[in-house]
């Protein structure tokens, strides 16, 4: 695959009364944007969604890797750790950072994605049922959908879930939540063999980029086909 290099920037985003910060990357002609939601305890600068961004950079997909979580929350994190599984609120701001994509002027044009890892992957999934119309994809890595509950069922964007195959409670809880999700939603299961929790082995996180990068190849059309349907609203 042919590298499609970017500059990376960060940026700031105002958000249920927080200011938050990311890192925006867009590859020449993006095919669309992916929004990263960290797990409990992570940031933007978490090297194993860092490094799947990457790929998708490569793939010709713009991110942003956002913190959820301001300075002065993450620092109380260390001693209350209760933001961190507030999963409305990461929702709401994840709505925030969806609505920012599609006000920028270089991302406006784009379908949008998540990437959700552990906690996140809750969050994603009730992110996704409160701006439907705009997500058009999701991952989940090593993540608690179990913890969107009651919006499981009124998911609407097809939705993968990557487990591995050692990370045995965490593939309990992906299997009951994938069981919750619409019959008729295009989703599916997919377990790493021999991954743990965090695909530390060699060659694991590999394939957990190489599944995200097939699921948003299919979701997120380029720019080109997106304009070829201006106007239409299609359904997937």
């Amino acid at each position: 695959m042919p590298e499609n290099s970017a500059q990376e920037r960060t940026i700031r985003i105002t958000a249920s009364q927080a200011t938050l910060e990311g890192n925006l990357t867009i590859p020449a002609n993006p095919r669309g944007v992916v929004l990263f939601a960290h797990g409990s305890g992570s940031s933007r600068h978490s090297p194993r969604n860092r490094y799947v961004a990457q790929e998708l950079n490569r793939a010709g997909f713009a991110t942003l890797l956002m913190d959820l979580l301001t300075a002065e929350e993450e620092a109380g994190e260390l001693y209350t750790a209760h933001l961190r599984f507030d999963i409305a609120m990461l929702a709401e701001r994840l709505i925030d950072a969806t609505d920012w994509l599609k006000k920028n002027r270089e991302t406006a044009g784009l379908r949008i994605g998540y990437f959700g890892a552990s906690t996140g992957g809750g969050a994603a999934l009730v992110a996704a049922v409160g701006c439907p119309a705009q997500v058009s994809a999701i991952v989940s890595r090593g993540g608690r959908p179990d913890l969107a509950g009651p919006a499981l069922p009124r998911v609407k964007a097809p939705t993968l879930l990557i487990v591995g195959g050692d990370d045995r409670e965490v593939i309990k809880l992906n299997q009951q939540a994938y069981d919750q999700l619409d019959a008729g939603l295009d989703k599916k299961l997919e377990i790493v063999p021999g991954a743990t929790h965090l695909f530390e082995e060699p060659g694991k996180l590999e394939e957990v980029a190489r599944l995200a990068t097939g699921w948003f190849e299919r979701y997120l059309p380029d720019r080109e086909q997106l304009s070829g349907s201006e106007g239409l609203h299609v359904n997937r």
